[in-house]
This record gives structure tokens, C-alpha cells and sequence, in this order.
């Protein structure tokens, strides 16, 4: 058993925990990478394309983790496939378009689509680049499988298996961001509460070579695929990303077999673009996968030494791409709060921050794929009359259009309530990366937190974005008190 006390431990080794360890190692806190998926291990990409929707403010917060090739997000952009435009149809009329970037001063689009395993390939290279040399800040340990975890006061343990012999490892703090089967949950006798939507989903990755529009399109009882909805994106590679709803009585297993899913491909490519049907568009069936819809999360997600983010600690539909958004957040929120707890300039019960705060972002995220599960699979009578007839109105009235839900797509979750923020004159707290665009007083204690001004307005901005208070008229003081109260009662 070793002696040494690691700083953090982090459980899991996807988008969540991967940018969580780069942004910890950034801001001088060694951590341990542990995951025992044996693909990885071998240097293989993981299996299936899984999340491929990545947000604007996930790109922001990719670009803040450096890297090779211009950084993180650059890199994420330059693969993955941009987009803004989305559009609805009932049956096989257009209902109306949409367009996220309207607007919009950011330098990053709205989505791009890219699949996971090239962004766990590119967050891996950037933890690779700070494990390396006499200063590592990363020990990057693969194919080390967590099988129970321990702790009291002072630390958590890990019982750990590898190929090279079982061993035990501990830490000030473990992060669980090792999936919805989590097994430190497991071990810790925790779960996950929520609610499972009687629906099932096809997901299917197709390669073709297709000048569909680079947009999200979304039917509504298409005629290729009657009293259902169906789902189509591109990826890079010439990878096309098509959800069919299958129902609930559609057996997952014969749903996922080549022979069920190439008909229906074939019959949506016939009806859907009859222009291009005689084209002949070949296509190769790369990945599939049958899910259920399903919401949750952990009634806490910070539990003494041992801390749960991404999809360990919550559960969201796929639809509106909240996913591995909201894991990504997660990250960014509680690197910074990590980091100054280990370093002696907050207090431990200021991690708590970091469950309060995404238990509501969490809570935020559920009622959203919720309200879009019920739209898109409605259950009763009156539900299918209420969604024909706010289709049919979409068509002609701009208002019926914000009644459409076919799967509200991701956005920051706004920290009003936060018992870090200040209340000020200039109205409600926001995160919004567009204040970057206003000119910058001041930056406090290696950048952890920035006061800038934008339009007569100053505003603090905590290390994650999220703007801890606004004045008119600011003092000093007024900014001190502010910073304290945002880093948890102690002077920045």
C-alpha cells in the first residue's frame, strides 16, 4: 500500500474527467488520471461516436486548456463539423428554421458535431503533453480498473487493479467522473433518482457521401417513418448521425441488427431527398445503439472526500445535447474551487459550492430534456392533439414556434441564486463569454478572478466565466468584499 498522499484522484477518463484534470494540472495541482476501459488502454478510440453535439460554451471552455495545434478548442473546430441552422418538419413540409448564431458576437459556432472519441483523443493529447517532463502534473494510469473505494476524515482510497498487480491509492479528493454506471457510486452505496420515459431510440452512424445541408433536421411523423420522429446530423468523415424513435415495444436487440436498420435507412434516403433518390446514395452502417430515455441525478453530488460529476452524478435525455455539455461544466466549475482549497486560500466547505451550484444546473437541465421527451413522445390523447396543433400553427405563427420542442439544445445554466454572487444595481448574475469583448481592469491572483469593464458597467467574472457580481458604480472595497464572498469567505 503506498504512503503517498496524492492531491486528487479523477475516476474516469472522458470528456468530464479529461478536462477536469487538464484544468487542475493548469492551475498547478497534481492529479491522477485513472481509467480502466481497456480501448483506451490499448490507444484504441472508445466504441461508437456516442456524444457528437459539443455547445459554444463547451468550446470556451476547451480553449482555455491550451494544447498543441493552436488549442483545444481550435483543434475541436478544425475536425468537427460547424453548424448553426436546424430545421422542423411535419411529415414531409418544412414547419420553420432556426438559426443559434443570430445575432451572436462569439467567435465559436453554436454546435459543431464531432465525435466523442476525437475529442477524447485530443483532450487525452493535451494530459499527455502535462504529463510529460521532470515537472509532470499528471500521472496518467490506463487500463487500471477502480473496483471499491474508502475514506474517512482526511482522505479517500481506491482499491485499484491493473495488469501489473492490485494496488491501493488515496487522495485529499477523488472525482467520480467514471460514467452512469459509476463504481465508486456503487461502492459508496449511492444512487441515482430520476424517471425513465417508456421509449426507445435508434441511434445509427451511416457513412455516405451526401451534399445534405450541414443543419439539424428534425421530422415529425415523416413518411418514411409514420407516427414517430427521426433525428439527422452530420460528422466528420462523411458520417451521418440518424435517431429513429422505435417505441416501446421495439425488442433493442433485433432493432440494432444490419438487417432492421439498412431498410429503414434506405426508405428515409427515397422519401426524405426524392431529388437525389436516383443518385443511389451507398451508405455503410458504422456504430448503432438502442437507448431508453431516461432522467436522474444524485441527491448530492459532493459526499465528504469523494466528489461525482458528468454523467456519474446526472442523467439527461440525448436529445438537446446536455449531456457531456453539462459534464464539461461540471469540470469547470470545480477545478478553480479545487484548486483553492488545496492551496490554502478557501476553506473545504467552499467545494460545497460546487454541488449546490450543479445540483442546480443539473435540475436545470433535467426539466428541460424532460419537457422535451414529453413533446417529442407524447403519452396520452390530449398530448398528441396539443403537439399536432402547435405543429400545424408553427407553420404560419412565430409565436406556436416556441412551443416546439424538439429537444431545447444546450446552453449554460445562469447561476442567479448562487450564495457566491453579490446583488447589485445592474440586474441579475449571467455567464456570459461575450463580456470578453469589454476591456479589462484588472486580473486578481493568477488570474483566478477579472474585473472588466463593458458599456459603463463593471463586472467580476469568477475563473469559470460566471459573473460573480456588477456594479455602476464600483469601489474597492465593494470588489474585495465581492471577491471574498465569491472564493468562499476568504481574501483572494
Amino acid at each position: 500500500m503506498s504512503t503517498v498522499l496524492h492531491p486528487v484522484i479523477v475516476v474516469g477518463a472522458g470528456p468530464t474527467g479529461l478536462t477536469l484534470a487538464i484544468d487542475l494540472a493548469q492551475r498547478g495541482v497534481r492529479v491522477v488520471l485513472i481509467d480502466g476501459d481497456a480501448r483506451r488502454a490499448k490507444g484504441l478510440p472508445s466504441a461508437g461516436s456516442k456524444a457528437i453535439c459539443f455547445a459554444k460554451r463547451t468550446l470556451e471552455v476547451w480553449d482555455k486548456l491550451g494544447g498543441v495545434r493552436g488549442g483545444l478548442g481550435q483543434r475541436m473546430v478544425d475536425k468537427g463539423v460547424p453548424w448553426n441552422v436546424g430545421r422542423v418538419f411535419l411529415q414531409d413540409d418544412e414547419v420553420y428554421s432556426f438559426n443559434l448564431q443570430a445575432g451572436q458576437t462569439s467567435e465559436r459556432p453554436a454546435f459543431i458535431n464531432l465525435q466523442q472519441y476525437y475529442a477524447e483523443e485530443y483532450l487525452m493529447d493535451r494530459a499527455k503533453e502535462l504529463a510529460s517532463g521532470d515537472s509532470s502534473l499528471i500521472d496518467i494510469r490506463l487500463g487500471h480498473t477502480v473496483k471499491s473505494i474508502t475514506q474517512d476524515a482526511l482522505q479517500a482510497t481506491l482499491a485499484v487493479a491493473s495488469s501489473s498487480g492490485d494496488y491501493e491509492i488515496s487522495a485529499n479528493y477523488v472525482v467520480a467522473c467514471d460514467g452512469s454506471k459509476s463504481t465508486i457510486k456503487r461502492s459508496l452505496g449511492l444512487e441515482s433518482q430520476g424517471r425513465t420515459f417508456q421509449d426507445r431510440f435508434l441511434i445509427a452512424d451511416v457513412r455516405m457521401t451526401a451534399d445534405f445541408p450541414t443543419e439539424r433536421w428534425f421530422w415529425f411523423d415523416p413518411p418514411f417513418h409514420p407516427n414517430q420522429s427521426v433525428l439527422l446530423h452530420r460528422q466528420p468523415d462523411n458520417v451521418w448521425r440518424i435517431d429513429f424513435q422505435l417505441g416501446w415495444d421495439a425488442d433493442p436487440e433485433e432493432e440494432k441488427k444490419p438487417e432492421r436498420i439498412k431498410p429503414r435507412i434506405t426508405e428515409m434516403l427515397r422519401k426524405a431527398f426524392p431529388d437525389k433518390a436516383s443518385t443511389n446514395i451507398d451508405f455503410e452502417l458504422v456504430w448503432a445503439s438502442v437507448y431508453t430515455f431516461a432522467c436522474s441525478r444524485m441527491e448530492k453530488f459532493v459526499h465528504d472526500r469523494v466528489i461525482f460529476a458528468g454523467d456519474a452524478a446526472h442523467g439527461v435525455s440525448p436529445f438537446g445535447a446536455r449531456g457531456a455539455n453539462s459534464g464539461v461544466q461540471d469540470a469547470e466549475n470545480l477545478a478553480w474551487k479545487l484548486a483553492r482549497v488545496l492551496g490554502g486560500k478557501s476553506p473545504r466547505a467552499f467545494i460545497d459550492s460546487y454541488g449546490t451550484e450543479r445540483e442546480y444546473a443539473a435540475d436545470d437541465n433535467i426539466k428541460q430534456s424532460t419537457r422535451s421527451t414529453d413533446f417529442i413522445t407524447p403519452k396520452s390523447e390530449i398530448s398528441h392533439v396539443f403537439r399536432r396543433a402547435v405543429l400545424d400553427l408553427a407553420r404560419q405563427h412565430p409565436f406556436a414556434r416556441s412551443l416546439v420542442n424538439s429537444g431545447r439544445l444546450s446552453t449554460a445554466t445562469y447561476l442567479r441564486a448562487s450564495s457566491l454572487h453579490t446583488a447589485d444595481e445592474a440586474g441579475d448574475v449571467f455567464p456570459d463569454s461575450a463580456l470578453a469583448v469589454g476591456s479589462v481592469v484588472s486580473t486578481n491572483t493568477q488570474g483566478e478572478f477579472t474585473t472588466l469593464q463593458k458599456e459603463g458597467v463593471t463586472y467580476l467574472i469568477r475563473p469559470d466565466g460566471h459573473v460573480a457580481a456588477r456594479w455602476l458604480h464600483p469601489t474597492e472595497l465593494l470588489l474585495q468584499a465581492a471577491r471574498d464572498k465569491a472564493s468562499g469567505g476568504m481574501t483572494c
